[in-house]
């Protein structure tokens, strides 16, 4: 038996994911502890899995919905400072006090978020095996990949290369206190100097949410790059509770965890769907309270709820709007359905530029007035599902989160970089 330690962001879907896999590892005999925030600890619902709490000066409780409001206004240049102070912040905290809270638990190996470079540079720091998880895309870099926050197409002409280099540098400059950060953790740990993200991933072992067959064509990814598809527990799919008429269009919108409080957007998709005569679910996350649930159901919404039986209402659903959360995107390809993406932050412009690649579905500005939304989705009523149906199939035997278990126990096993293929 090993005992893991997860090293995530504190957001919830990024949570999510290391709880599928970290419950998966339990099943197995292992042990699995989270480090983080003291208010992350609200989004871990295995009583089974252990929660060891850092930060309590640099980041009390309390402290966290404030990140996530200003997380949520990422696509606000105005704002996108503050978010990257979050991050520096957090990283700076985890590099200070996780290596006395790993060695206090007694910690054998980590599993590290993409998105924190501290889990990384510290399991170096203490010569610890771990493996590194993209919850949302990957960050590894390609001279002719654009960065996942980029929302560029993929083409192959010198005039987008150029771009791609060049929006390069200009998220390079404004991730500059990152840099720093990294540079000095690295000087403190006596590591390699590096300067970003890509540069703190694992030896052993990369697992990935996407499929090979939604990401834009990679040619340099490491020999110990898996994707194995979304990491979730499994659930059970609800039926009957609620009456969808087969003979009209059924959407479903949802903006995920951090952005569900967009009412003006979901006002505008109400009111599309009313011109087609459509069934719409809207699943908030929480961010709407009753008075806007209720006028969203005036202008035309069916349902408006917190949260979905998300697998099964898109496996039900015509069409699907999102905001290009990767999970949702995710779950629309595994239940074959052609999504509205209308990206917000992050690796949303990035996600979207994938639908359209992949041929999953059609992309809107989030400012798109009603009308655009309405002709969007009458496309995706009568949208070609053999593309889909082909990425729903290479996720199928992607593997999931048992096959990224398996890629983990091979890595403490062996002590040695799990290869992408050879894997039992």
């Amino acid at each position: 038996m090993s005992h893991f330690g997860v090293v995530a962001p504190a957001f919830y879907s990024h949570f999510q994911a290391f709880q599928a896999l970290a419950s998966e590892l339990i099943e197995r005999g292992h042990k699995v502890t989270f480090f983080q925030q003291a208010d992350a600890r609200r989004w871990l619902a295995d009583p089974r899995i252990g929660f060891h709490a850092v930060g309590a000066v640099s980041h009390p409780p309390g402290s966290l919905d404030r990140v996530l409001r200003r997380a949520a206004t990422s696509n606000n240049p105005l704002r996108l400072r503050g978010v990257i102070r979050d991050l520096c912040a957090t990283s700076t905290m985890l590099c200070t006090e996780l290596p006395g809270a790993l060695s206090q638990r007694g910690i054998d190996a980590l599993l590290c978020d993409q998105m924190e470079a501290a889990g990384g540079l510290v399991a170096e720091a203490l010569d610890l095996p771990f493996i590194s998880v993209a919850c949302a895309l990957p960050v590894n870099r390609e001279p002719q990949i654009p960065l996942a926050v980029m929302p560029f197409p993929y083409r192959l002409d010198e005039r987008s290369r150029r771009m791609y280099e060049g929006s390069q540098r200009v998220y390079d400059w404004l991730m500059r206190p990152l840099r720093d950060v990294i540079r000095e953790a690295c000087r403190r740990f006596a590591l390699e100097p590096r300067d970003g993200l890509h540069q703190c991933l694992s030896p052993y072992a990369q697992i990935s949410q996407t499929i090979a067959g939604f990401d834009l064509p990679r040619r340099q990814l490491p020999t110990t790059f898996h994707a194995v598809g979304p990491l979730r527990t499994p659930s059970r799919l609800l039926a009957g509770e609620w009456e969808i008429d087969p003979q009209r269009p059924f959407i479903f919108a949802s903006l995920g965890t951090l952005q569900g409080g967009r009412m003006d957007m979901f006002r505008r998709v109400a009111k599309a769907c009313a011109r087609l005569d459509a069934q719409l679910w809207v699943a908030h996350c929480g961010g709407l309270g009753p008075a806007q649930e209720n006028r969203l159901k005036r202008l035309g919404a069916t349902w408006v709820t917190d949260f979905a039986p998300q697998q099964w209402v898109l496996e039900k659903a015509d069409a699907v709007v999102t905001h290009g959360g990767l999970n949702t995107v995710m779950d629309a390809i595994k239940a074959s359905t052609p999504m509205l993406v209308m990206p917000i932050g992050f690796d949303q412009p990035g996600v979207a530029a994938r639908v359209i690649y992949a041929g999953a579905g059609l992309q809107l500005s989030r400012r798109a007035h009603a009308g655009k939304i309405h002709d969007a989705l009458v496309q995706l009523l009568d949208y070609p599902v053999a593309p889909l149906q082909r990425l729903a199939q290479e996720l199928e035997q992607a593997g999931g989160t048992p096959r990224a278990a398996d890629i983990v126990e091979t890595v403490i096993r062996s002590g040695k970089p799990a290869m992408a293929g050879g894997i039992p």
